[in-house]
């Protein structure tokens, strides 16, 4: 059995979705999800109101061809709305057969809020939601779960962790427990990467199914683990260190977006998808990743070339409109993680500035 600490599109496209998959057979079962819901109940009462079944339209370009298909969703059993079921919240942290709390809060989810008390019900952060359920599982004798938070934050699993222990030393919580949650618990380091647009605009299941969602064929997820880990997917790489993962995304599926509104967006190409099928931009933006991105990477990420052809593939999707403004927003901030970085060590490195990514920072005014 399953927690999941949010209801929000992606995991439904994402964990939920591997689940379902996974539980049509006997020999890799994950076992039934229950979500928690945490922000109003909206998104409970459509879920349950469809006893938490639903498809996903899987949309995209994948080696060389468009995919269009269904999958069908079963794996939730229940939404709970954390504001008015808390007790039995807590009863299904007490579960025997509890074995995994993943969750995806968002960044925001990860801090807590002065004056959270022990009492609340529920308590006001993610973190001390989550303590409050582990209190109620220690308190039984239960065994410990893993824990793992999709969240987009680098080292996601410790940081949780270490936010959850605080929590629990500004409760005055014992020894006994704090070392349980910071020695038995299974803080898993992961990393999630799909794009999951919502609700198609147009598709043929949408009159029958009001909670249709769609996302892109490509997933990963790359757990930090030396263990087997319960979710057999195909989707699923598990590695001792899966920081070589958060570097391929951040410098070559990133980078290239961040290059592409450097150089793309004063063109006046708005999406993605249209520079990637321009003339001139398309072209530029292959050879700035074969060229200049790819080459600072060798022996540091597996198959960085591949890995950049998947993410061409990713940007031609069809049923996709990512618009480069989008992108745009805290572009200072982005270039420095995403772009510098590569422009820094190619010039180390070889000797000598990377031509075109010089270009278009200097279009920017970054150097």
């Amino acid at each position: 059995m399953i927690i999941q600490f949010g209801a929000g599109n992606f995991l439904r496209c994402f964990v939920d979705l591997f689940a379902a998959q996974l539980n049509r057979d006997p020999e890799t079962a994950v076992g039934p999800i229950h979500v928690v819901q945490s922000t109003g109940s909206g998104r409970a009462e459509a879920l349950n109101a469809r006893d938490c079944q639903y498809h996903v339209a899987i949309q995209g370009f994948q080696n060389g061809e468009v995919v269009d298909g269904v999958e069908f969703v079963d794996s939730i059993q229940k939404v709970w709305v954390a504001a008015t079921e808390w007790e039995a919240i807590l009863d299904l942290a007490r579960d025997p057969e509890l074995k995994l709390i993943v969750s995806n809060t968002t960044e925001a989810g990860f801090k807590l809020e002065d004056g959270d008390t022990i009492e609340a019900t529920p308590p006001a952060s993610f973190p001390a939601k989550l303590l409050a359920c582990l209190m109620a599982r220690h308190a039984v004798g239960e065994s410990a779960p893993q824990v793992i938070p999709c969240e987009l934050i680098e080292q996601n699993g410790q940081r949780l962790r270490d936010l959850v222990i605080e929590q629990a030393a500004r409760w005055n919580l014992g020894s006994d427990l704090i070392e349980w949650i910071q020695n038995e618990v299974r803080w898993i380091n992961n990393l999630v990467d799909r794009i999951v647009p919502g609700t198609p605009k147009q598709h043929a299941l949408l009159a029958e199914d009001p909670l249709l969602l769609s996302c892109e064929p490509y997933a990963i997820w790359a757990i930090e683990t030396e263990e087997p880990f319960a979710f057999q997917h195909p989707a699923v790489v598990t590695a001792a260190d899966i920081s070589p993962f958060y570097l391929a995304k951040v410098r070559i599926l990133n980078g290239l977006h961040s290059a592409l509104v450097c150089h793309a967006l004063p063109l006046g190409i708005e999406t993605v998808r249209k520079a990637v099928e321009h003339a001139q931009v398309g072209p530029w933006l292959e050879q700035l990743l074969a060229e200049e991105i790819v080459p600072v990477l060798h022996g540091r990420v597996d198959d960085p070339a591949g890995f950049g052809k998947v993410t061409l593939d990713r940007f031609r999707n069809p049923f996709l409109e990512h618009k480069l403004e989008a992108i745009a927003l805290n572009h200072e901030d982005k270039v420095k993680v995403r772009l510098m970085p590569t422009y820094n060590e190619y010039h180390e490195k070889f000797g000598k500035a990377p031509k075109l990514l010089e270009a278009a920072l200097k279009a920017g005014g970054f150097v």
